[in-house]
């Protein structure tokens, strides 16, 4: 037996995006590139803006000595002093560079907070529909998933996380713009939400963070604001990276911000850093840590994939699918016309369009689409999506 039987089921559940992606070689194999419409995966297809580029090559052309070197672990000063200096001016709250860490992509910074917070046995609360990878970061610091049921539109059900947190919660993780339904978390929703943990925390006397992960921050459409959970509850820590906003997937580049107003903020970012070097990460990439640090305020076009969005969302509604409009990040999560929404994303793979099942995100009976694509992969896929509905009784 090469893996543990417990990754083995870890693989079989939560391979759905993968599943997908890969199916997606083979078709276009067997089918050809442009015959097939891969809607699976959040890979964006907009490269960075000319601003990372200028960067990038002032940085190869001219390199300075050591650049390649180990810094500290939590990262060159200079960057994160740039990264607090983007917060400030964003929040109103007075972020140094002390309250930053660089990390190895959100997914770095939100396996460090866990490790950093979590005993053994300590409950996460996330809400599903989620990010699937959150089940496995929770499990990798022998801590807890516990989910709680958004309601119809996707917001955070408030009684329902109320009714949740027992005296082993220890954190409240949200994605807002969330992956995969595209909502975009209100001002009164965070409110809210920092108002429940503030209950709980006087009733167990016990502290829950509030753990966001603001990888979408940049992607809102139609001049909706993303409010920051820092003015909601003191106990907050913001993960983020420049996957999406700059289109770095590949470069792994993303940082840790500890609310200025949090009274143990010292004690938490000294074991934030330790936890990033534990784990194996040591320090965010140099390279990438020296072009972002002027780019805090850069982001791609935002107007091309709100064009997208347009396109996809009107021709699903045209068609008769149920979807709740998103105002942020690219995907759209609509109700599947079927109840076995796995069945139903094998019914549009039968119109080589590939989609990935609601199930994968903790919420069957939906699908979740991804429009970060050429607009080429959109229109071809509109065909399928139309077949599909009829097939399954929708009036368009």
């Amino acid at each position: 037996m090469a893996v543990s039987g417990k990754l083995r089921r870890q693989m079989a559940e939560g391979g759905w995006i993968r599943k997908m992606f890969e199916e997606g070689i083979a078709l276009k194999k067997q089918f050809g590139e442009d015959k097939v419409f891969d809607l699976s995966l959040g890979n964006p297809v907009l490269e960075p803006p000319e601003e990372f580029r200028r960067e990038l090559r002032k940085w190869v052309n001219t390199p300075v000595s050591g650049m390649h070197r180990y810094m500290p672990n939590a990262g060159y000063p200079e960057t994160r002093a740039a990264v607090a200096e983007h917060l400030s001016a964003s929040t109103g709250l007075p972020f140094t560079l002390n309250e930053v860490i660089m990390t190895c992509g959100a997914a770095g910074a939100i396996n460090a907070v866990l490790k950093a917070i979590l005993e053994a046995g300590d409950e996460v609360i996330i809400f599903s529909p989620f990010f699937v990878e959150y089940i496995y970061y929770i499990d990798n610091h022998q801590g807890a998933a516990r989910t709680v049921v958004a309601d119809e539109n996707f917001v955070p059900d408030l009684r329902a996380l109320e009714n949740a947190i027992t005296p082993r919660t220890r954190a409240v993780l949200v994605n807002s713009p969330n992956n995969p339904t595209g909502v975009v978390y209100s001002e009164e929703t965070i409110r809210g939400l920092g108002e429940v943990l503030g209950r709980k925390e006087k009733e167990y006397g016990r502290e829950i963070f509030l753990v966001s992960d603001d990888v979408y921050r940049k992607l809102v459409y139609d001049g909706i604001e993303c409010p920051y959970a820092f003015h909601y509850h003191p106990a907050t820590i913001v993960t983020t990276s420049h996957s999406k906003d700059l289109a770095l997937p590949g470069e792994r580049i993303g940082y840790v911000a500890v609310n200025p107003s949090y009274a143990d903020r010292a004690e938490l970012v000294n074991g934030l850093v330790f936890a990033n070097r534990v784990l194996g990460y040591v320090n965010a990439p140099a390279l990438m840590q020296n072009v972002v640090r002027v780019l805090q305020d850069a982001s791609v076009d935002i107007e091309l994939y709100r064009k997208k969005r347009d396109l996809l969302y009107e021709s699903l509604v045209g068609m008769g699918y149920s979807v709740v409009k998103p105002m942020g990040a690219f995907y759209i999560f609509p109700r599947s016309p079927i109840e076995d929404d796995a069945a139903f994303v094998r019914l549009l793979q039968e119109q080589r369009v590939l989609t990935v099942p609601g199930r994968g995100f903790g919420s069957p009976g939906f699908f979740r689409i991804s429009y970060c694509v050429e607009d080429r992969v959109i229109e071809g896929s509109l065909a399928g999506f139309r077949l599909a509905a009829k097939k399954c009784g929708l009036r368009g």
